[in-house]
């Protein structure tokens, strides 16, 4: 699957310092150690709809994650996936009587333009689940083998054959220092668990598994609903978290530098990821986890089930600039919870006119400190806000001094921003 074209991103005199980032997994925050090669895989869209707030925010907060390493002058692999099949994409391509390879389609498309406008760096390996399948197929066999996944009798109607991941069985197995066991990516209880679990896509309550925690790997064929072939699995379909795991050891190192993605993928989905790469290859998934918080808009989560969401296309489609939502989406810590609102684009819509108009008094010999602040702001925990207060009071001594711009200093702090934020002025 095609990914999105990413526009040249400017050089830097200098580079950027080792980034501390959250670790989700430590609960707390946590160095990433400098390499020439970092890695990282984003989880990508179930595409029955197009881009909301949200999501923009988590693409757009590890964007500035993969500019930083980049400006320490570390490559960067990265890989994100589509969620291509899935109940949420069935259900909708019904309701609205759509074929569900066309749906996915479309709002794949649609979300490669968002992605593309909002100046985001595409990703090296953009996969499909669907193409991913003749990949995964043998992975659940291998597990199935092993005796870490077990095979469930239908009832009610419903077929032999579906296929489970067993989380006590892949605990058991690992047993040394960076071993999988569940728990170990979110810190929860299991008591925690069993609500999130259920309400974030699991089945906690389907008859014959042996742990209501266990996730499924491969769902036999249904009447109605499209298959491939399993091999010795029989047709059907694969299960979400089997998909990211076998689409990320494919591209990424073992372990991979950061496993990301929205707070909402703490648990299950990076949970039930870590240990189907662990029961995998005998070795931790990543070697950090970080989560964008939640976007909400008049007091409630954004949410596609709730009907209440900011769309990306929407805004482009009104005539906002892509480089304002960009601010917007910046004006707010990756990691806290944060409500989208008609004042917050307005004020980053200012303050992008702000920033223009200050380039054209650019003081002499002010750029260089101004890079320095922006590097030191995203290197601890990617704090943009943080950076677009540095920008701001750069801006404020230019329009000051009001006199001519330094051509010099002109270029580099449009280049600074350009590189490090992705907005170009």
């Amino acid at each position: 699957m095609k990914a999105w074209k990413t526009r040249p991103v400017p050089e830097l005199p200098g580079h950027m310092s080792p980034v501390s980032i959250f670790d989700t997994s430590r609960g707390g925050p946590a160095v990433i150690e400098p390499q020439a090669r970092q890695s990282m895989y984003v989880c990508g869209i179930t595409p029955y709809d197009a881009t909301h707030m949200g999501h923009a925010s988590t693409y757009l907060a590890f964007d500035l994650l993969n500019r930083a390493w980049r400006d320490a002058g570390s490559q960067v692999d990265y890989v994100q996936n589509v969620t291509d099949v899935d109940d949420p994409l069935l259900e909708r391509a019904t309701a609205t009587g759509q074929d569900w390879r066309e749906l996915a389609v479309d709002q794949t498309e649609l979300f490669r333009e968002d992605m593309e406008a909002l100046n985001v760096i595409a990703p090296a390996h953009y996969i499909g689940a669907v193409e991913a399948i003749e990949w995964i197929v043998p992975e659940v066999e291998r597990l199935v083998e092993a005796g870490l996944a077990y095979r469930v009798q239908g009832t009610g109607g419903e077929p032999d054959g579906d296929v489970y991941y067993d989380v006590a069985a892949a605990a058991v197995v690992g047993q040394h220092v960076e071993a999988w066991e569940l728990g170990s990516v979110s810190g929860l209880s299991e008591a925690e668990m069993l609500p999130l679990f259920a309400e974030r896509g699991g089945d906690p309550e389907r008859p014959g598994k042996r742990n209501k925690l266990d996730p499924l790997l491969w769902r036999v064929a249904r009447d109605g609903e499209p298959c491939w072939d399993g091999a010795t699995l029989g047709r059907g379909r694969p299960g979400w978290h089997i998909e990211c795991t076998v689409i990320a050891q494919r591209f990424l190192p073992s372990p991979f530098t950061v496993q990301a993605g929205g707070s909402d993928l703490i648990f299950p989905h990076h949970e039930m990821g870590a240990g189907h790469w662990f029961s995998l290859s005998g070795e931790p998934m990543a070697r950090h986890y970080a989560h964008t918080g939640m976007v909400g808009l008049d007091g409630a989560k954004m949410s596609k089930s709730l009907g209440n969401l900011v769309l990306v296309s929407s805004l482009r489609r009104q005539g906002v600039e892509p480089a304002a939502i960009r601010l917007a989406v910046y004006a707010n810590h990756y990691r806290t919870d944060w409500f989208w609102t008609d004042d917050l684009l307005q004020q980053a819509q200012e303050r992008l006119a702000t920033w223009r108009e200050a380039l054209e008094h650019a003081p002499d010999g002010t750029a260089g400190a101004l890079l320095a602040a922006l590097r030191a702001r995203l290197a601890d925990d990617l704090d943009a806000p943080g950076a677009l207060a540095a920008v701001d009071d750069w801006a404020r001594q230019a329009l000051d001094a009001g006199g001519p711009a330094s051509a010099v200093d002109a270029n580099l702090v449009s280049d600074a921003v350009s590189a490090l934020l992705g907005i170009e002025l």
